[in-house]
This record gives structure tokens, C-alpha cells and sequence, in this order.
């Protein structure tokens, strides 16, 4: 099925997105069928163009009020005309101007301000000059601009949104002659619309900032000669140089030189890392002080800049819980409201003969109080700052519907290598035997190793260089499969290999058994080095724990994260050292990737919301069994991005902690903006009840409601103060 975009303009809000689902969704074959991008105004549907095409699509949308186009894709979209930038400014500061003239002009004509200001508040006296009415009428108008089709639109097919009810009390406003009172509703509805606009603007801003860090020229290697091209023209294999202090346009591997690169805007990872030869580098990192020769790995539009950005714009069509109940009770409250309002309005009167007009104005009141603005903008606003704020740290979540998640987690399981170790073995003791020395075991061992690529041989020469070992390429070099190799070092016979073939060799003698046993009880892999006649040491060698594991682990636990878990295929004693020195619950060893998902399954039944921590790619099947798949490795690895619901850019597992903090004050925020916003709506009802409201004085406040929650939703866009972990 084709997927087919659209820019739809003043996409700001959910309210739009659900008056779009219910006139848009039946056209084409459901609200399924649609999803939605707050970030870039982008509505995506899913349906066959042979059964919907795009003219359909746009009439439909027109039909809710707003008005789309085909989408054209750019880096950010932007609004291309002036009046689609400042439109809504305009309008909302010509509406305060003109209110603000009628106001005074009616004083003036009045006689006195004091005598234009009611015992009641605000309330203008009967007999309001034309001039001010046609004032108040062009302010009303101003205001409501926006807010007109969008009603329209609703009262045609019977769903009343918070549009609506903006325009049934305006116009019963100006319909019992409070002016001012319908211009200033007019006023006010437009600049909290504005705020809120303002808000997803603020947030993809910020999404944008991800983006500096790409520069728009790459100097291409052609001939000898420098040649400057826009980076999208860069064809992969390329080389193109990167001069120390600037930014790198492309993902690729570093063909000559050597430099420190600043990586946080892809990994958040502070400090430099050192680049040489054969090394991967990323589109919007920084270059250190040496000049590098890269060659292009990936197109401009496919590099791990260019994703991050995409997943996180297109995160906000997976939307958290939260967003989920709040448009299942704005459908709801909506009508209720309603339908409450005209209870007010009819029931008093009849019952009781009360004034038709006091309680025309009460139900008034109720619709502008409960419109349902504050309570829609409070989610949306804080999951797209907490998202964004996560890519900021290297963290990048693949929608809303993740974001709350890691803050319920109640058990963790890792994989080992790669996740909790360094996926990589070294060598960590030296034990010279029979009067070797260190130098002589490691120069053998490194000469017999030269040109394997296995990976305890390249441990072994990384050790050799380290330590500044010179070795030979050992001669009559001979493997022998699954046991060792031997050759000739010095025109001597040597042999290299396992426990097992020094023990077929007969050569292990009782202390030398129980030094292997002992090591290897410890979790290390063992190569033993000897001649014919005597074994010249061990070396012992061993995937080492990241160095922010032991802590991370710790942090989990002070998080109260109930049970951490390893499932690992590797033997029980190397995955049993590693877990004790971490300080995790519980070891999984000798797993199949099927094993590890029945051991995932356990966890789920048990905790119920369980997090795995994998590669992304063998762990795959474990990711998708557990509750939230957090993929390690993600630079590098589109699989991972693509697996996982959540991926640690910097492979940095302390980012966890991090991630579990940082969704229990976006969980917070979410729940403090609901419950003001509702607080505010229960309050004014009371008020509305015994006359205590007015029309003005109700907007303001929901106008205030949704100033707090905006606020108080973009300060997830900072780390703000948080306790040591």
C-alpha cells in the first residue's frame, strides 16, 4: 500500500489531528489508516490512491476547516508564504487593537471610564455606541478568524469540538448585546491558539537544532584538487576532506589522518573521541585539530543524522498513553458539555423563573470554561520536549508510546556482550612460566597470532602494540582447526593454543592445570604458549565490563528497578564473574536466541513491565518480547534503529538510568498539566453555577491554563534539577 504525505496548515494541536480523523478517516477506509506529524504538519495516509486520490484527500480536508497541500520533502518544513508564517499573529494583535479602541471610544462616548465599568466587573452598560459595536464586531471577527471554518466544519457533521463551542458562545454574546464580552472571548481563544502554536514551534525548533550540526558544503577530493559540492551531490566511496574545527556533512570512514571528534550531537558523548584510519565518522560531529581524508559510507539523506531526525519527527504519530486517554475524554466531554449547557440554560428558567438572559449567560460561560484547550496542548506539548530532549542526550525514542513506558519498568534484562561488556576480549594477565619473561611470551605469542583475525589473536597483537613488543611473522605457520596453530619463531618450534590441546600435547603439568582451572572458573579465556619439550606461560584474556556498567547497574536498583537479569550465550562461569562484578540478580547462560525469549516471556509474566537491552540484531527476538526493546550499538547499525523501540546512540548503558529519570518527570509533568487544567474547568463550573463568572473572566483562565501547561511542558527541553542517582 502506498504511503502518501500531506502538509496540512495550522496542524498545531490535537484537536485538529481528531476533527481531521473524523472527516477525513471515513474517506479512506479509517482513522487507521491516517497518521499524524505535529512537528511538520504533515498528515500521512495509508490508503490505495486507486481508492482515494489526493484531490479527495484534500476536499476532505477542507471539509474539518484547514487546508493541505501535496507534502515536499525538506529538512524542516516550513511555512512557505508570509501570511501561513504570520497569519495568526497578525490577526491576534489586530483583534486586541481593535478591542482595545472600541473599549476606550465607548468610554469616551460613554462619559467616563468609571461609569463604563459596571458594579459587576466588566460589563458594559446598555446603549453602546454604533462606532464601538462596529469596533468590538471587526476585534470579534479578527479573533474568530481561524476558529470559524474549524466550527463550521463541526456543526456540518454534528461532532462538536472545542471550536464549536468558541463560537456558540461568541455568537450568543453578540446575540444578548454583551460586545465586549464576545471580542474579548473573540481576543483572548486567539492568542491562547497562538501560544499553542507558538509551542510546537518552540519544540521543532529544537528538533531543527539537531540539524545545524550538518554543514550544507563538502569539500569533494577530485583530481588532487578540492572542490566544494553540496553534500547531497556526494556519491558514496567519495573522499572528501574535513578541516580540524569544522563539521562533517557525511557519515563515513576516515581514510587518512588522525583527530579527536566531538560526537555529541549524535551520541550526547562529552568527551572527543580519537579517530584514525579506518574509523567510523558521523554526519554533524565535530572535527578536532587534524586535518581527515573520508571516505562516504552513506547518501546525504541516509546517514544517522538524517534518521535521528526523521524517527523523531515521525515519533509523534505514536502517541504516548497519556494523549491516548486524553482524545478518548475530549471526545467524550465535548458534547457532554453541551449538553450540560443547555440544561443550565433551560431547566433554571422553567423550574424556577429565573431571567431567560442571566441564564443564557451562565451557559455561556460553561462553554467557554470548559473548553477542553488546555487539556488537549498539555500532552502533546511535553512528550515532543521530552522526546526532543532525549535525542539531545543521545537517547533516541521512537514515539510518545515510549517515552512514559521506561518509567514503569519493573525488571531489566541485558545482553552481555556488547551491552554490558565490551564486546571485545583483552588481555588481562600475563604468566610467564620456566624463567620467560613477559616481553618473551607476548613477542612469541604475537608472532604466531600475526595476520589472524580471530578475535583473542587481535587481542593479542593489540596487546603486543600496546606495550610496544616488536615480534616477527612467525615461519612454517601451520592452524591446526579448533585447537591452535604452531610455527617457527627464531628458528625454534612453538606451539599456541587451548586448555584442551595443551592437555592432548601431555605437556600440563599439576600447577599448570590448576592455574587454567582457576582462571577460567573466573570467567577468562586461556592461551597456552610452549615448545616441545615445556610450557612457556598463559595468557589470560577476557571481555572486559564497560566502565560505566558497575554504576549503572547500581543506579537501576536506586531507581527501584526490582530484578536485573543477564541472558547471555556464552558459558555459565565467564557470564557468572561478569554479573558478580556488576552486581546484577540474575544470570542466563548458554542461551539460543529462542532461549532467550522464553527467558524475556518468564520475566513479562512475572514483573510485567520488562525492558530488554540488546544489539538490536541478534537480540531481536528478545526485543520484541519484552515490554520496551532498548537496542544498543545504534550508531552504525540501522537495524538496531529500525528493531528497537528505543536505542542508546553512544552505546552508553549509564544513559539508562538517565532515560528511567528523565520518563518519570516527563510522566509527572503530564499528570500536573491534567490535573490543573481539570482543576481550573471543576472550579469555574462551581463558579459559573452561582453567578460568580463571566465570559472574559473564564477564557482568561483557560487562556492561563494553557500559558501554565505550555511552560510547564517545555521545561522538559532542559535537564532541570534532579537528585544524584
Amino acid at each position: 500500500m502506498k504511503q502518501r504525505d500531506f502538509h496540512i496548515q495550522g496542524l498545531d494541536c490535537a484537536e485538529e489531528v481528531m476533527a481531521l480523523k473524523r472527516v477525513v478517516g471515513p474517506r479512506v477506509g479509517g482513522e487507521d489508516n491516517l497518521a499524524f506529524d505535529i512537528l511538520q504538519g504533515k498528515m500521512t495516509v495509508l490508503a490505495d490512491p486507486q481508492q482515494v486520490s489526493d484531490d479527495q484527500v484534500l476536499q476532505a480536508v477542507r471539509g474539518s476547516g484547514l487546508r493541505g497541500e501535496p507534502w515536499v520533502e525538506t529538512a524542516m518544513r516550513q511555512p512557505s508564504r508570509f501570511w501561513q508564517r504570520r497569519g495568526r499573529f497578525i490577526l491576534a494583535i489586530a483583534s486586541g487593537v481593535l478591542l482595545l479602541l472600541a473599549l476606550t471610544l465607548h468610554a469616551v462616548l460613554a462619559g467616563s471610564l468609571l461609569r463604563t465599568l459596571s458594579a459587576e466587573g466588566i460589563g458594559l452598560p446598555e446603549g453602546v455606541p454604533l462606532a464601538s459595536v462596529v469596533l468590538y464586531l471587526l476585534s470579534t471577527v479578527a479573533g474568530a478568524w481561524y476558529i470559524f471554518p474549524k466550527a463550521w466544519a463541526a456543526l456540518k457533521s454534528l461532532r462538536p469540538d472545542m471550536n464549536l463551542l468558541m463560537m456558540i458562545a461568541v455568537t450568543g454574546a453578540m446575540l444578548i448585546g454583551e460586545w465586549f464580552e464576545a471580542a474579548t472571548v473573540a481576543f483572548l481563544f486567539s492568542v491562547a491558539l497562538l501560544l499553542e502554536s507558538w509551542s510546537v514551534g518552540r519544540a521543532r525548533r529544537a528538533v531543527e537544532s539537531l540539524l545545524e550540526g550538518a554543514p550544507s558544503v563538502a569539500r569533494l577530493k577530485r583530481d588532487g584538487q578540492e572542490v566544494e559540492v553540496d553534500p547531497q551531490q556526494v556519491e558514496v566511496d567519495a573522499v572528501f576532506v574535513v578541516r580540524p574545527g569544522e563539521k562533517f556533512p557525511l557519515d563515513g570512514e576516515v581514510v587518512t589522518g588522525h583527530s579527536g571528534v566531538n560526537q555529541a550531537p549524535i551520541t550526547g558523548e562529552s568527551v572527543p573521541v580519537a579517530k584514525q584510519p579506518g574509523d567510523a565518522v558521523y554526519a554533524g560531529t565535530i572535527n578536532g585539530d587534524g586535518l581527515l581524508e573520508v571516505r562516504s559510507t552513506k547518501p546525504a539523506d541516509q546517514t544517522t543524522l538524517s534518521n535521528i531526525i526523521r524517527l523523531v519527527t515521525q515519533a509523534q504519530s505514536r502517541r504516548a498513553p497519556s494523549e491516548q486517554w486524553v482524545e478518548k475524554f475530549a471526545r467524550v466531554y465535548t458534547p457532554a458539555v453541551l449538553a450540560l449547557a443547555l440544561v443550565i440554560f433551560l431547566v433554571p428558567p422553567l423550574l424556577t423563573d429565573g431571567a431567560w438572559s442571566e441564564w443564557f449567560y451562565r451557559a455561556l460561560v460553561l462553554l467557554v470554561i470548559a473548553c477542553p484547550c488546555a487539556l488537549v496542548i498539555s500532552t502533546p506539548v511535553s512528550i515532543v520536549a521530552a522526546l526532543t530532549r532525549s535525542a539531545n542526550q543521545g537517547v533516541l525514542v521512537k514515539g510518545g508510546l515510549f517515552m512514559e513506558a521506561p518509567a514503569q519498568l519493573k525488571a531489566i534484562a541485558f545482553d552481555k556482550t556488547g551491552t554490558l561488556t565490551e564486546g571485545r576480549p583483552r588481555v588481562t594477565q600475563l604468566i610467564p612460566l620456566d624463567g620467560h619473561s613477559d616481553g618473551d611470551l607476548l613477542m612469541r605469542a604475537a608472532a604466531l597470532e600475526a595476520g589472524s583475525n580471530h578475535p583473542l589473536a587481535q587481542a593479542v597483537l593489540a596487546e603486543a602494540k600496546r606495550r610496544g613488543v616488536a615480534h616477527p611473522t612467525a615461519e612454517a605457520h601451520q592452524t591446526i582447526p579448533g585447537k591452535g596453530v604452531t610455527g617457527r619463531v627464531d628458528g625454534k618450534s612453538y606451539w599456541l593454543g587451548s586448555h584442551r590441546y595443551a592437555e592432548e600435547r601431555g605437556q600440563e603439568t599439576p600447577q599448570v592445570h590448576e592455574q587454567l582451572e582457576a582462571l577460567s572458573d573466573a570467567g577468562h579465556s586461556i592461551v597456552v604458549v610452549g615448545t616441545d619439550d615445556h610450557i612457556c606461560g598463559l595468557i589470560a584474556l577476557a571481555d572486559r565490563p564497560r566502565p560505566e556498567a558497575r554504576e549503572a547497574i547500581a543506579a537501576l536498583h536506586r531507581l527501584g528497578v526490582q530484578h536485573i537479569a543477564m541472558l547471555t550465550g556464552d558459558n555459565y562461569a565467564t557470564a557468572r564473574a561478569i554479573a558478580d562484578e556488576l552486581g546484577i540478580d540474575q544470570v542466563h547462560a548458554e542461551l539460543l536466541p529462542e532461549d532467550k525469549v522464553v527467558a524475556v516471556e518468564r520475566l513479562v509474566k512475572q514483573y510485567h513491565r520488562v525492558a530488554m537491552v540488546g544489539d538490536g540484531v541478534n537480540d531481536a527476538p528478545a526485543l520484541a518480547a519484552a515490554s520496551l526493546g532498548i537496542a544498543m550499538g545504534a550508531v552504525g547499525s540501522d537495524v538496531a534503529i529500525e528493531t528497537a523501540d528505543i536505542a542508546l546512540m553512544a552505546d552508553d548503558v549509564a544513559k539508562l538510568p538517565w532515560l528511567i529519570a528523565h520518563a518519570r518527570r516527563t510522566l509527572n509533568i503530564i499528570r500536573q498539566n491534567i490535573a490543573l487544567s481539570l482543576a481550573i474547568k471543576v472550579m469555574f463550573v462551581f463558579l459559573t453555577l452561582f453567578g460568580l463568572a463571566t465570559l472574559w473572566a473564564a477564557i482568561a483562565a483557560d487562556m492561563g491554563a494553557s500559558l501554565a501547561v505550555i511552560f510547564n511542558g517545555l521545561r522538559l527541553l532542559r535537564e532541570g534539577h534532579t537528585r544524584k542517582l
